[in-house]
């Protein structure tokens, strides 16, 4: 408790001492509150409106490496997901609960490292179902979403062809809401798709080992970073 002294012959006011001695005896204020990220809610269907980071930049930590058959590693380093080549199929598939399935955005930065195909093969939910994000497929050019009314990427309205140019990483934004899936890369938009009335769904194979949420490569070597996700508000 803070000790006042008081010299004979003088001294302070009794109002102005009491209220030293009052104020002496509060506790500290707290500090005020902190702008910090907000996280999703373990174990619940809710995202915060705000980015949440899916990928903590040093551990595959709610991500697992893909089961496909004769897949490359997976390696964290200096703050990106290095997935390597493999005989087709590569990637990393979610592990942490359940996730959106409308009304919601997931941005990542991915380059290509080597390779002659995509290397961003981004899964996700739509509705009851998952769709896939192909960006340089088909010999490194294409992109487009797998599938629509049972037509994959190369064979659907989305099937865009593009010069996709190896070690540039390219900025992905995914949009997902009830009538539409929407897709950027570098802020070009290159996916504007209705969903309404159409059967929503994944290629045929082995593809359907990222459902509802992974990212895939397919013969290349990819490096993803910056990923992350947000709800969508009305």
């Amino acid at each position: 408790m803070m000790r006042v002294m008081i010299r004979s012959g003088g001294g302070l006011p009794p109002l102005v001492l009491a209220g030293l001695l009052f104020s002496a005896a509060l506790p500290a204020a707290p500090p005020p509150p902190t702008n910090a990220p907000a996280q999703a809610i373990p174990g619940a269907n809710r995202w915060s409106t705000n980015w949440t980071a899916l990928f903590d930049g040093t551990t595959l930590t709610n991500w697992a490496v893909t089961d496909f058959a004769g897949h490359g590693p997976v390696t964290v380093e200096a703050g990106q997901i290095k997935i390597a080549m493999g005989d087709d199929l590569s990637g990393i598939n979610w592990t942490n609960g359940p996730l959106p399935k409308t009304d919601y955005e997931i941005s990542l930065d991915a380059v290509k490292m080597e390779g002659g195909d995509f290397f961003c093969g981004l899964t996700f939910p739509v509705a009851d179902s998952s769709c896939s994000l192909i960006v340089g497929g088909w010999g490194g050019g294409l992109v487009g979403l797998s599938s629509l009314d049972d037509q994959d990427a190369s064979e659907n309205e989305t099937t865009r062809t593009m010069y996709l140019e190896t070690g540039h990483w390219y900025h992905v934004v995914l949009r997902v809401t009830p009538k539409k899936i929407e897709a950027w890369l570098d802020k070009e938009k290159v996916v504007d798709a209705s969903t309404v009335g159409r059967k929503v769904s994944l290629r045929a194979g082995p593809i359907y080992l990222s459902a509802p949420f992974g990212v895939a490569t397919y013969s290349t070597t990819a490096k993803l970073k910056d990923f992350k996700l947000r709800l969508l508000e009305h």
